[in-house]
């Protein structure tokens, strides 16, 4: 947020990778002082926020009226396993996502679901296979079903779930069940305040140190699926929009080069454009075609309507409330495939 103020002051433009939701929705309510200032910011301008905002505003822009849009991360490591835990991302991050409530838009309203629930299968191409998703706390929720172009078009669910590789999906639910879920919380080993982040953060990166070369040649691909539901034309559709990263888009030295390559593209397309002063999300200033075909350029695929089948629990999944979403058990659940 310094740096926000900052750029205000100078009336710079400002970019940030976002994903910390809250501080997301406080920079979007001093979208006025950006424009009396004449200065230009976008929040969450990487992989997801980012390339996740605009996959969004494209389905949208297929739909007349919007019942839902659901959105779907997941990540696939094809090779030997992994006897090493390499984080794809913050550690900090991650702990949240296991640990932490979530907020959803249901029902035309933000409402805080329990961590870890909401679990949910999609049937998707290869390599990905049958895959579950998982609610985790995440800012599109909190901005999308807001946005320009969106909210006029009558959204009444705005949901954002995610799948990391099986085997790395126990190690965090375990790490969690251990207690690393309170990770700023310090605790007292031998008379000394330790963090369990700090600590975890420590031993992983020692782990990593020694045993590194264990690692072996992994696939690592990614999947960007927004899945909508509405109206079109006076008739209900279903349509979707994929951004699919293989191993063709890896870069030497990157964890995660689909969140920088977001930001490059955005910046990119920012200094060859006039600016709109104020605050805005990717799914609000960026040109989707445009956004869509810098990410093919560097070796994404981008798929309209990907053949997905969803199988889900219950009657359906953009009609359940909020309650039913929470309150659901095994021996009520009824499994069912719909084609999208």
């Amino acid at each position: 947020m310094r740096i926000f103020d900052a750029c205000l002051a100078a009336g710079t433009t400002y970019v940030d990778f976002g994903g910390m939701g809250v501080y997301t929705v406080k920079q979007r309510q001093r979208a006025d002082e950006w424009r009396a200032r004449g200065a230009t910011a976008i929040l969450g301008l990487g992989a997801d926020p980012g390339i996740s905002n605009v996959i969004c505003r494209a389905v949208a822009d297929r739909l007349d009226r919007i019942d839902s849009i659901n959105l779907f991360w997941a990540a696939k490591l094809i090779g030997d396993e992994n006897p090493v835990l390499s984080p794809p991302y913050a550690l900090s991050t991650i702990l949240g996502e296991y640990a932490n409530p979530s907020q959803q838009f249901l029902d035309g309203a933000l409402r805080e679901i329990p961590p870890q629930s909401g679990r949910e299968t999609l049937e998707l191409p290869a390599p990905f296979g049958v895959t579950e998703f998982i609610y985790t706390q995440h800012s599109e929720p909190l901005t999308v079903p807001f946005a320009e172009g969106i909210a006029d078009k009558g959204i009444r669910e705005f949901t954002w779930k995610l799948h990391l590789p099986e085997r790395e999906h126990e190690a965090w639910v375990g790490l969690v069940k251990a207690g690393f879920g309170d990770f700023d919380d310090p605790i007292d080993v031998e008379g000394t305040p330790v963090k369990p982040l700090a600590f975890l953060e420590a031993l992983i990166r020692r782990n990593l140190e020694r045993r590194g070369n264990a690692i072996p040649k992994q696939a690592s691909h990614e999947l960007h699926l927004a899945i909508g539901d509405g109206i079109k034309d006076g008739k209900p559709v279903s349509v979707n929009l994929a951004v699919l990263g293989g191993p063709e888009i890896a870069r030497a030295g990157f964890i995660d080069p689909a969140t920088s390559i977001g930001m490059s593209i955005g910046v990119q397309l920012l200094a060859a454009s006039n600016l709109r002063p104020g605050v805005w999300g990717p799914e609000e200033y960026f040109e989707t075609s445009a956004f869509l075909s810098e990410l093919t350029r560097r070796n994404f695929k981008v798929v309209e309507d990907l053949a997905v089948v969803r199988i889900a629990f219950g009657s359906g999944i953009a009609s359940r409330s909020a309650d039913q979403h929470q309150s659901m058990t095994p021996q009520t659940l009824q499994t069912v495939k719909t084609n999208v």
